[in-house]
C-alpha cells in the first residue's frame, strides 16, 4: 500500500511539474487591438516599440508628443494577450517589472481602465494616449487601431 500511494504522489508531483513548466499558449489572433486616437500621426509601429510605450522606456511619439498608455484590469483576457503577445510576459510578470519601478522611483504604471469602453473613451480624449481592447470591440469615432508589426 506505502508503495502504491508513493507512486501516486510521485505522479502527481511530477505532472504538477510539467503543467508549470508548459509554455504559456499563444494569443489567439484578434484577442485585442491596439488603438490611438484618431488625430495620432502613427498608424504602424513595431511590437518592440508598443512594448517600450507600455513599459515607459518610450514616452513620446515620433511627432513629439508624450504618449500615454492605459492598460486594462489585471482580470480582462485583452491584458493577459496583449502581455503575452506584446510584451512577452504575463500579467504577473508585468506586475513584478511595475513594483521595481516604483520601489527604484523609476516611474509608475500606465493609467489603469476597466473596461474596453473605458480605454476607448480615454484614448478618445487625450491625442497622446495609446491602449488596447477586446478583438471585438466596436472602435467607434475619434479612435483608430494601430497595426503591430
Amino acid at each position: 500500500m506505502k508503495t502504491t500511494r508513493f507512486a501516486f504522489v510521485a505522479l502527481l508531483a511530477s505532472l504538477a511539474s510539467a503543467a508549470l513548466s508548459a509554455p504559456a499558449p499563444a494569443p489567439a489572433p484578434g484577442a485585442y487591438r491596439v488603438v490611438v486616437n484618431s488625430a495620432n500621426a502613427a498608424s504602424s509601429m513595431s511590437r518592440e516599440d508598443v512594448a517600450r510605450l507600455f513599459l515607459k522606456k518610450l514616452t513620446v511619439w515620433p511627432g513629439g508628443q508624450a504618449a500615454q498608455p492605459v492598460d486594462q484590469s489585471k482580470q480582462s483576457a485583452a491584458r493577459k494577450a496583449f502581455s503575452q503577445g506584446v510584451l512577452n510576459k504575463d500579467v504577473s510578470a508585468v506586475e513584478s517589472y511595475w513594483q521595481q519601478a516604483i520601489f527604484s522611483g523609476r516611474s509608475v504604471p500606465p493609467l489603469e481602465k476597466a473596461s474596453d469602453a473605458e480605454v476607448l473613451a480615454f484614448v478618445r480624449a487625450n491625442p497622446g494616449a495609446v491602449g488596447y481592447v477586446s478583438g471585438g470591440a466596436d472602435l467607434g469615432a475619434s479612435v483608430k487601431e494601430l497595426t503591430v508589426n
